[in-house]
């Protein structure tokens, strides 16, 4: 299966996120945000797409500018929100999408990765599974107890899924 990470990460904790799911997923490659050509999700079979989340969703470039004034090693360029709207959509390419969420605000509303999902259906993507959040104990971190585990697990699930890529 071809399959793709792509991730956006502020403080690092989404980025070990990643790694642990690109593991979890047998090894995939993981790329920056600020680094990946819109283009090369055209011969994907998943694409997984991570984010912090910020003031209730996907960051903007305000909120990347205070995570920065708050000690964020990464702010500069877009994110996730302005990456995926570039993507052409595709009927066969899987999506799953995940965040990284403050561990003491579980029940507050707003979440990057549900935001990812449904900026994807709305742009035509038709496989788009259900979001994922992952804990961070602060701010900056560091991630709570059990989540790269949980983030390992995760992309084995993923890594089980059926490829529906025409020609895959």
């Amino acid at each position: 299966m071809r399959t793709l990470v792509v991730v956006e990460s502020s403080f690092g904790n989404t980025r070990a996120v990643a790694d642990a799911v690109a593991e979890g997923l047998g090894g995939c490659p993981v790329s920056d945000v600020r680094d990946t050509d819109p283009g090369v999700v055209a011969d994907l079979d998943l694409l997984v797409v991570g984010g912090p989340t910020h003031a209730f969703g996907m960051s903007r470039e305000r909120t990347r500018a205070d995570a920065v004034e708050q000690g964020a090693t990464a702010g500069d360029g877009d994110g996730i929100r302005e990456w995926l709207g570039r993507l052409e959509p595709s009927a066969d390419l899987t999506v799953a999408t995940f965040d990284t969420r403050i561990d003491r605000v579980r029940r507050l509303p707003g979440s990057a990765a549900r935001g990812a999902a449904r900026l994807l259906r709305h742009h035509g993507f038709r496989q788009v599974l259900e979001p994922v959040s992952f804990y961070v104990t602060g701010t900056a971190g560091p991630l709570a107890d059990g989540e790269l585990a949980r983030a390992r697990t995760w992309g084995a699930s993923l890594a089980e899924r059926p490829s529906t890529h025409a020609g895959g």
